[in-house]
């Protein structure tokens, strides 16, 4: 019978290659879709450049998380859990990586989140609290001390630790889907993000009953 050892580290191998097919997948789709040709290119500043810049970083944390439990967990729901959270979160950040490639818009620089109107934007209200060390991230994101935290732990300390960060994590990304759904131009961007929205949503809903199940409690409100 195999070790754990070697069937974990297959595991993290086999999401590694999936995570770069799906970059690649995610840049040709964008273009797949016209990006660019049908509609306006958006400039910079605009909600859907302003989103699809936001969220693409949004979601890589989301991958990062979700790929440190093949080494962590021991726990096969969370696992299927974090494999689908990753292979679906890659491929939407390929596709709006792409996008910004199509609309000539670095995939860097921006001031976070000022996309979604005052109240959001770095430095701003409400997601930045320096008395939870959380500066200047986007909502639900964890701090460099939580990820520290996250890699330390194992088996059911680890799991719950991770649905707890995820779903807040979630929560965060479900907001930034649910503006741009409303004020978003172009339709691929929309369409976007309202599935984003809508399996954001979901996920919420069923880490909460994973995260009960197991003995947690979801994080404080930030």
């Amino acid at each position: 019978m195999d070790s754990p050892a070697p069937r974990s580290a297959a595991r993290a191998a086999l999401l590694a290659v999936i995570a770069l097919a799906l970059v690649l997948i995610g840049g040709g789709l964008a273009v797949a879709l016209g990006i660019g040709r049908g509609e306006p290119a958006p400039d910079a500043d605009s909600v859907d450049a302003g989103f699809s810049r936001d969220m693409a970083r949004h979601h890589l944390q989301g991958v990062q998380m979700a790929n440190l439990v093949p080494d962590r967990s021991e726990d096969r729901e969370v696992e299927m859990l974090a494999f689908d959270i990753s292979a679906t979160q890659t491929n939407q950040a390929g596709r709006m990586q792409g996008w910004l490639d199509l609309w000539d818009v670095s995939p860097s620089g921006g001031e976070i989140m000022a996309w979604m109107g005052d109240g959001h934007a770095h430095g701003a209200g409400g997601h930045d609290s320096s008395d939870t060390g959380r500066g200047a991230l986007m909502p639900g994101m964890a701090t460099d001390e939580e990820l520290a935290n996250l890699r330390s732990l194992t088996g059911t300390a680890f799991d719950v630790e991770f649905l707890r960060l995820m779903i807040r994590h979630h929560q965060g990304g479900f907001d930034m889907a649910e503006y741009a759904v409303e004020h978003a131009d172009v339709t691929a961007v929309r369409n976007l993000a309202r599935a984003i929205a809508q399996s954001q949503g979901a996920e919420t809903r069923t880490m909460t009953d994973m995260l009960t199940a197991r003995g947690g409690t979801p994080l404080p409100e930030p």
